[in-house]
C-alpha cells in the first residue's frame, strides 16, 4: 500500500486501472440485482451462539423503520433461521419474472429467510458451506429488495464460510457485534473483532444482550450473568451501543408474532448511534 500511496492512489477503484490488491479485494463484491438500490449493509455477527443476535438484528429493524427509514433484513443464518418466526411470517416467498419477493411484516419490514424457501418450515438444513454461502449469495443478488435505507444481515455464528461470505460479498457499511456479559465471552468478541479488522470491515460497536434481570416485586437490578463488556469495548476502542436485559415480554411477542410492538427502549441509541456512523 505504501508503493501504492506514492504512486497517487486515491483509493478509488473504479476510476482507475492498476491491477492492485485493493482491486483484487474489492473483485469479491457481489452486485446486487439491477432492481434494488440498496444504501447501507449492516452485518449482525457474534463469536458465539445463543447471545441473542437475531434478537438484537430484528430489534435495531424495528427502531429504523420506526425512524422512518426502509429497512430490511437478510436472514443469512442459513441452517439457524429465526427471523421469520419473530416477526409471525409463515407464508413461502413468491416470485415473479425479475426474482425472488421478500416477504414484508406488518410494518413494511421487507425479509428473506431459507424458511421461507421451504416446504416444511421445520426440516433441516443440510448443506455443506459452499452451497449455504451461495444461498447468502442469492438471497443479495435475486431478492428484489428494491430502495432500502438500511438491509440488517443476521450471521451465524462464529467465523465460518457464511460470516466470510458476508464479509467479502457484500458491501457491508460496517458490522455491529452481540455480546453475553459472561467473561469467556470476551474471547469470543476479540474473534470478531480481529476478523473485521483483517476483512478492514468497520465495526460500529458491541451490544450487550441479557445484561441483567428486573425484580419484579422491589425493582433492583441483578447481573447474574457478571459485567464484562465495558471493559471489552474500551479495551478494542469500539462504543458500547447498547445494553439489553433479560425481558420475559420478548419471549410472549416472538411467540405470537408481534415482535414489532416491542418498544425497545434499550437499543433506541443504538439505532441512532449506527444512523449517525453510516451518514
Amino acid at each position: 500500500m505504501a508503493e501504492e500511496n506514492k504512486s497517487g492512489c486515491s483509493g478509488n477503484c473504479s476510476s482507475c486501472s492498476q491491477n492492485c490488491s485493493s482491486r483484487t479485494q474489492e473483485s469479491l463484491l457481489e452486485p446486487t440485482g439491477e432492481y434494488n438500490n440498496i444504501k447501507h449493509v449492516i452485518g449482525v455477527v457474534s463469536g458465539k451462539g445463543g447471545v441473542g443476535k437475531s434478537l438484537v438484528t430484528s430489534s435495531l429493524a424495528v427502531l429504523m423503520q420506526r425512524m422512518g427509514y426502509k429497512v430490511g433484513i437478510l436472514d443469512a443464518d442459513i441452517t439457524g433461521p429465526s427471523i421469520p418466526k419473530t416477526f409471525g411470517i409463515n407464508s413461502r416467498a413468491m416470485q415473479n419474472e425479475i426474482g425472488i419477493l421478500p416477504a414484508e411484516t406488518k410494518t413494511g419490514i421487507k425479509l428473506m429467510s431459507i424458511n421461507l424457501l421451504l416446504e416444511d418450515k421445520e426440516s433441516p438444513v443440510l448443506w455443506r458451506g459452499p452451497v449455504i454461502a451461495g444461498a447468502v449469495k442469492q438471497f443479495w443478488h435475486d431478492v428484489v429488495w428494491g430502495d432500502l435505507d438500511y438491509l440488517f444481515v443476521d450471521c451465524p455464528p462464529g467465523t465460518g464460510d457464511v460470516p466470510l461470505t458476508v464479509f467479502q460479498s457484500l458491501p457491508l457499511d460496517g458490522i455491529v457485534i452481540v455480546t453475553s456479559p459472561q467473561d469467556l465471552v470476551s474471547m469470543i468478541v476479540k474473534k470478531a473483532y480481529n476478523m473485521a479488522e483483517l476483512m478492514k470491515i468497520p465495526v460500529l460497536g458491541l451490544v450487550e444482550n441479557m445484561s441483567y434481570v428486573v425484580c419484579p416485586e422491589c425493582g433492583e437490578e441483578f447481573k447474574i450473568f457478571g459485567s464484562s463488556t465495558d471493559t471489552i469495548a474500551e479495551e478494542l476502542n469500539i462504543d458500547l451501543l447498547g445494553k439489553m436485559p433479560i425481558d420475559v415480554n420478548v419471549a410472549k411477542m416472538v411467540d405470537n408474532g408481534n415482535f414489532e410492538m416491542y418498544e425497545n427502549i434499550y437499543l433506541q441509541t443504538a439505532a441512532e448511534k449506527i444512523e449517525e456512523k453510516t451518514k
